[in-house]
């Protein structure tokens, strides 16, 4: 520990609170995690930093979600077991946060090394134009379909919404949610399929990353900071997360679309 370094440790709980408060937020995190390290002049963050940080979002989220989580686990057990009509629904909802998972999994794996290579401020500028006006066009959205009302096609639109994600500076959370909206659903049911989504899209990338994160484990002067930032990260976005429900419950996703144009505009005019 003899190298620590205070001001690294303030650096990098800054990025962890960007991280966790643009996480559930459809402002692309990954664009913010890159343009707050270019301010700070952390240069691109690793990976052990990108898992760290992921994992410390999806604890969050889980948290969150608990009982929602709970509850479809249970009931499609149950379904599977007594094939009980009251179980049919929560079923086909977990059955259909699947089928929206393969396509970002698939294309995740097949297409890593081209996302890596067009990482850059004017893509990420150019994508949060284009998140900001998808939200603009759905900002006036009430859909009527309910969990237990979704289809398969629904599925997997909102599966390609995810996918379409996998592009710096297009927020995951604001493209599932724009597509949930844009099928029909209602918001409170297009929040919580969104975040289900992330879930296992989430996990898997944690699962997938375990055997690099050990075979390149943090350098010893960065466990301090990595751990404060794990802890910013889970704290900020349990808030954040909370916060933006009630966003979502207010029908008010068209500041988003503002804040996406000022900050692209920005880039494109100083980068």
């Amino acid at each position: 520990m003899e190298n620590f370094d205070l001001m690294v440790l303030i650096k990098h709980i800054i990025i962890g609170l960007i991280q966790g408060f643009t996480e559930p937020i459809p402002v692309s995190s990954s664009g913010h995690v890159m343009i707050a390290s270019e301010l700070l002049g952390m240069g691109e963050q690793g990976f052990t930093f990108a898992i760290l940080t992921n994992t410390a979002s999806l604890i969050a989220i889980c948290i969150i979600f608990r009982e929602d989580i709970a509850r479809l686990i249970f009931h499609s057990l149950q379904y599977l077991k007594t094939r009980e009509k009251r179980y049919l629904a929560d079923f086909k909802f977990a059955m259909f946060v699947i089928v929206g998972t393969i396509p970002a999994g698939v294309l995740g794996v097949l297409l890593s090394d081209v996302i890596a290579e067009n990482t850059s401020m004017t893509t990420i500028a150019i994508t949060l134009f284009v998140t900001g006006i998808a939200l603009w066009l759905i900002r006036n959205l009430r859909g009527t379909k309910r969990d237990g009302d979704l289809k398969l096609k629904d599925a997997i639109i909102v599966g390609f919404g995810q996918a379409v994600a996998l592009m710096p500076g297009i927020s995951r959370s604001g493209a599932t949610i724009i597509s949930s909206m844009a099928v029909g659903m209602k918001q409170d049911t297009a929040l919580r399929f969104s975040f289900m989504l992330y879930i296992p899209i989430s996990l898997g990338g944690v699962v997938l990353g375990v055997k690099d994160f050990i075979e390149h484990p943090a350098e010893q002067s960065l466990i301090i900071p990595y751990i404060a930032t794990f802890i910013a990260t889970m704290v900020m976005t349990y808030f954040a997360m909370r916060w933006f429900m009630g966003v979502m419950k207010n029908g008010k996703l068209v500041y988003f679309s503002y804040y996406c144009f000022i900050v692209g505009t920005l880039l494109l005019i100083f980068y």
